[in-house]
């Protein structure tokens, strides 16, 4: 298959092909793909389903740079996510699954990749009709719900159609530099069967981690991330990152922010924009709205239920237990194997933080 182009526009000529030669798993119902079109995709598609299959329910995530921003199931919406995303009774799983995903960093998720593990129905459609996305990949479309979603972007919002029966080879392949590298493709199943001991938070968040490029931690909460550090050389760093995002999610929970009301004609992105300068102790342009000050959100982060922390391989140091801990964690969800576990343990149990030791590595690159 042709693309629209490579990595960048300058590298103009660019195709998708499977390794073995034979027909391509996905079928394009409108929309030119490029490379990074593909990437997020076939990347978020991955992720879906495995999230899908591991905890048996509905799941979405919105993919950012072969990166999800956010990953959740079907579930409840709370005041602030109807709020911001102004969903109302006929919300279908498949929607709330990614209105819950998209929640999670939705001023990053502006432009995304969306992946769903089921077919997208009318409530999902119109849901998509009104978010600023590239493109969906999902195993079907309900009658009339292509025909929709290929009127957004002047015709050039990508629908994918993903064969949910295809299973790739025992081998991957990539070439860097004139250079090909082949390995194995990783066969661990993830899901509470496999690991009885971890929770469905744990088993969601790891399955995050695994297809976030490293290094990568994802915080959870009532099945679904609520921030995830992705692409960082420091783990601490993205420990910290995500933390931040995790707060700027429970911030925007407060009920001054929850319940801002905005000017007719606004768009939902300009909000959710809005709400993030606000909760940052920012003033949101025109608007007679108060920011949060650092005591307010002090206090509402104080009060804020625990979560858990997973990360793709090990805690090297306690740095990184002591600031999971001011990002309201209580439970810790790490590969082990650190000369430092002892003092990894020893910040825990300061802290009052479970920790979970999983005994593997999921880097993703």
């Amino acid at each position: 298959m042709r693309l629209k182009y490579g990595l960048n526009p300058q590298q103009a000529w660019a195709e998708a092909t499977t390794a073995d030669g034979s027909p391509l798993p996905f079928s394009v119902l409108n929309g030119t793909p490029s490379v990074i079109n593909l990437l997020d995709a076939l990347q978020g598609w991955q992720l879906v389903t495995a999230v899908s299959e591991a905890l048996g329910l509905v799941a979405a995530a919105s993919m950012k740079h072969v990166s999800p921003a956010g990953v959740a199931v079907a579930g409840e919406l709370d005041d602030a996510t109807l709020a911001t995303f102004g969903s109302g009774s006929t919300t279908s799983e498949v929607a709330a699954a990614y209105i819950r995903a998209r929640d999670c960093d939705p001023r990053s998720s502006y432009g995304d990749m969306v992946a769903l593990s089921h077919p997208v129905d009318l409530p999902a459609a119109r849901l998509l009709a009104r978010v600023v996305s590239d493109g969906v990949i999902a195993p079907g479309y309900e009658p009339g719900v292509a025909e929709i979603l290929a009127r957004k972007k002047r015709g050039a919002f990508l629908v994918l159609a993903m064969d949910p029966g295809y299973r790739p080879g025992e081998r991957e392949a990539r070439d860097v530099f004139g250079v090909r590298i082949t390995q194995d493709s990783d066969p661990l199943r993830i899901s509470g069967e496999t690991f009885p001991a971890l929770s469905a938070d744990a088993i969601l968040g790891l399955l995050t981690v695994r297809h976030t490029t490293s290094n990568s931690v994802a915080y959870v909460q009532d099945g679904r991330t609520i921030g995830i550090g992705a692409g960082q050389q420091s783990r601490v760093d993205s420990v910290r990152l995500a933390g931040e995002k995790a707060d700027r999610w429970r911030l925007r929970r407060h009920p001054r922010i929850a319940g801002a009301q905005f000017p007719a004609g606004m768009s939902l992105q300009q909000q959710v924009n809005a709400r993030m300068a606000l909760v940052e102790g920012q003033l949101a342009a025109d608007l007679p709205i108060e920011p949060l000050s650092p005591g307010e959100a002090e206090k509402w982060l104080a009060a804020a239920p625990p979560c858990t922390l997973v990360s793709d391989g090990y805690l090297p140091f306690r740095d990184n237990v002591d600031v999971a801990a001011q990002h309201s964690v209580g439970c810790i969800v790490e590969g082990g194997g650190s000369r430092r576990s002892g003092e990894v343990d020893e910040a825990c149990r300061e802290h009052g933080i479970e920790v979970v030791r999983t005994g593997l590595r999921l880097f993703h690159h």
